[in-house]
Parts: structure tokens; C-alpha cells; sequence
């Protein structure tokens, strides 16, 4: 009689886990198209960083900006004598890893992932805040390059963690400036997009392999850089301080968008007023839009739906930029493109 009932048991709870179970792994591997956006991609323009950009205003010219896209807010920005990176994130461990297992940078796959990029150097890798998919990989791209690793007091505790030598750590907050070559950086106080994993910081260095929610937030910056008289705003995730940007100018603003889809209506219109309405941008290109459980070296696909809502994302800005007559644009992935281009 007890076995009867025990089978009874086990067959409705496998009725009920088994659909569920398929319709998670269906939604995991779900993603939207990004075919209906074809006509937002910026064009590839030639290597040679040297040439002259058009003067603007009748002033002389300015040397050229190239910007190249390595997914999630990975953003080489060169003018052809000072070369920087935002965040430097290529090892991307799979979903399985990250959600029972521990990670750690893959060594060769940054060399390779450098090399394609053409990076040879960096004078700094700049990281928006401390979670895996932004800062992981910092401080090994800084071996690898000789760079700076510019940061939070948690990205610090990242490079100990991996032993870089602390010449080579910059503790940075709020308010602060720095300047790299003709690159002046503006560092300012922001907070990360609502999620779960939101907070937290990371209090000693912290040597990988690790758990993935080890790497915590460590607080959240924006990113405003100034070069010539060109301007660009690296808001790496989809989160604000209401007024914080009030005053700031930039041309371009990257903006991340990852859990933007999860938000209503109502906060994304506060995010882009805070953001891209506060600051006069002209041109809008999203970043941190892709599912960065898959290698780089695969076409980068946009989240799944169950993780976020790209397209809802993308009617809101596409729709918003319309409006506003504020350009709307998406990077390729490894290709070189001068976000000011037509500007």
C-alpha cells in the first residue's frame, strides 16, 4: 500500500518537474533576432587609427577615435597613441560553471582574444564595477598588456587576488580625474541596474578559481571620457543616481541595457532621462545586451528571454531616439567603428 502511494507521489512530482524543467531549458536557450535591427549597425571603418578626424567647428583636426566592441561593456577605445579598455572581459565560462562550479580567467583564451582585438598594449583597463562578466579578466589583460587596472577598491582586491604587483593598482571613487595620453578620465559615483546580485563588496583579494558570487559589486561607476573635444559616457549598467549626471556633457553615450527588458516603462524612461537626457547625447550605442555565457569567438546573440527582454529594450530606445532625433546605433563585435562618425 506504501510502495502504491510513493509511486503515485514520484509520478505526479515528475509531471509537474519534467514540463518545467523543459520549459526552462526552452527559455534558456530562447533568444531574440537581432535581424530587425540590421540597420543600427555601425559601419567598419580602416585600421589606421592615425588618420585626421574632420575638425569640428572650423578648429584643427583632431586624430581619429576607433572603438572596438568585445561584448558585455569590453570596449577598446584607441586615438591611435594611447590605447585603453573598458572592463577587459573574454574568458565568458559557461552557464553550467558559473552556476555550480568555480571560475577563473583562461590565460590563453585572453592572449587569443587580445591578439584578434589587435591589442599589443594598454595604457589602462578601466572596469565599471566588480562582478565576473566586468572584472574578472582585469587584471590578467593588465599582465598581458602592461597596463593600469583602474577601479574600485574591490576591482583592487581582483588584481591582488591574481598577484598583479601593486604599482600596477589604481583605487579610484567618485569625483576623481585621471589622464591617460590625451584620454581624460572622469570618474562618477553610479549604482548597478536592480538585479539580484546587486551589492556586496569584496573585501580581500580574492584568488580564483572561485565561486561566480564572489565577485561582487564593489559599487558602480559611469565612465565619462574626454578627448579633444569629443566626449563619450560608458554607463556599464543599466542603473542611476537621479541628477547625478545633471551638468555632464557627452556625445555618445554607451549604454549598458542588461535587465533593462525586466524593467517597466516607468524606469526606463527614468534611465534615459538620467542618462542620455542629461548628458545632450546625440548618439545612443547599447552595450552589455549579450548572453556572455557563450564563447566570444561565436556571433554574439542577445540574452535569453528568460534572463532579459532585448527587444523590449530596443523598441524603447529605438522609439525614444526617433522622438528625441538622438541616434541610435549598435556596435559589431571585433570590428573597429568611430562612434562619432556623422556626428
Amino acid at each position: 500500500m506504501i510502495w502504491r502511494i510513493a509511486k503515485r507521489i514520484l509520478l505526479v512530482v515528475l509531471l509537474l518537474v519534467l514540463p518545467a524543467a523543459a520549459w526552462v531549458t526552452w527559455q534558456l536557450n530562447s533568444r531574440p533576432s537581432l535581424a530587425p535591427y540590421a540597420a543600427l549597425w555601425l559601419p567598419a571603418v580602416p585600421d589606421d587609427v592615425a588618420a585626421q578626424a574632420p575638425p569640428p567647428s572650423g578648429n584643427k583636426p583632431q586624430p581619429a577615435i576607433r572603438m572596438v566592441f568585445l561584448g558585455v561593456c569590453t570596449v577598446l577605445l584607441d586615438d591611435g597613441e594611447t590605447p585603453i579598455l573598458i572592463d577587459g572581459f573574454f574568458t565568458r565560462p559557461g552557464l553550467r560553471s558559473v552556476m555550480f562550479g568555480r571560475i577563473a580567467p583562461d590565460r590563453e583564451l585572453i592572449a587569443r582574444s587580445l591578439a584578434r582585438a589587435g591589442i599589443q598594449r594598454l595604457a589602462a583597463v578601466i572596469t565599471v564595477h566588480s562582478h565576473y562578466d566586468h572584472a574578472m579578466d582585469t587584471p590578467e589583460v593588465a599582465r598581458q598588456t602592461g597596463a593600469l587596472v583602474v577601479g574600485s577598491a574591490s576591482t583592487a582586491n581582483i588584481a591582488r587576488g591574481w598577484g598583479l604587483d601593486e604599482s600596477r593598482i589604481r583605487t579610484v571613487a567618485d569625483g576623481q580625474r585621471l589622464q591617460f595620453g590625451r584620454w581624460q578620465l572622469d570618474v562618477i559615483g553610479s549604482v548597478h541596474a536592480p538585479t539580484a546580485v546587486t551589492g556586496g563588496s569584496i573585501a580581500a583579494p580574492l584568488k580564483p578559481p572561485v565561486r561566480a558570487t564572489r565577485y561582487e559589486e564593489g559599487g558602480s561607476f559611469s565612465l565619462l571620457l574626454r578627448n579633444g573635444g569629443r566626449r563619450l559616457l560608458v554607463q556599464g549598467s543599466a542603473g542611476f543616481i537621479t541628477g547625478k549626471l545633471s551638468g555632464q556633457v557627452a556625445d555618445v553615450v554607451l549604454l549598458g541595457i542588461g535587465a533593462l527588458g525586466q524593467q517597466d516603462d516607468a524606469y526606463l524612461d527614468r534611465y534615459w532621462r538620467e542618462v542620455v537626457g542629461a548628458t545632450g547625447a546625440r548618439r545612443v550605442i547599447p552595450v552589455h545586451w549579450d548572453d556572455f555565457s557563450l564563447p566570444l569567438d561565436q556571433p554574439l546573440q542577445p540574452a535569453p528571454r528568460l534572463i532579459d527582454d532585448f527587444d523590449h529594450s530596443m523598441r524603447f530606445l529605438t522609439a525614444r531616439g526617433q522622438a528625441e532625433r538622438i541616434d541610435v546605433k549598435l556596435a559589431p563585435a571585433w570590428s573597429r567603428v568611430d562612434p562619432f562618425a556623422g556626428l
